[in-house]
């Protein structure tokens, strides 16, 4: 039972790698529409705001880039779930080892 549910465990995690091969250009961050006067919302722009080696980044973005960024910024948070996805089953695989190999030994 236990080498089943290890060879799931193996299969996940390998799916997870597959995804992530797969993903394409990304970047942290969060994009928000700001205005120039905002208590009459005019001049309106784009900016993108993230963290990076623990300092904080606010960037302008040219209306063309925006679509992209978005699309960056989506990629990216894919990413950040498969990894916490690909950790939360690497301990799960590695306590179900152990548990094997305590289960064989005490044989």
């Amino acid at each position: 039972m236990k080498n089943k549910e290890l060879r799931q465990v193996e299969k996940r995690i390998e799916k997870i790698k597959q995804e992530l091969q797969d993903i394409g250009e990304m970047r942290p961050g969060s994009l928000s529409r700001q205005y120039r006067i905002p208590k009459d919302k005019v001049g309106p722009y784009f900016q993108i705001s993230y963290t990076y080696k623990m300092k904080s980044h606010t960037e302008y973005v040219r209306p063309a880039f925006v679509k992209q960024i978005k699309i960056q910024i989506v990629n990216y948070k894919r990413f950040k779930k498969l990894i916490e996805t690909w950790v939360k089953l690497a301990i799960d695989h590695s306590k179900k080892k152990m548990a094997i190999a305590k289960f064989k030994s005490s044989k």
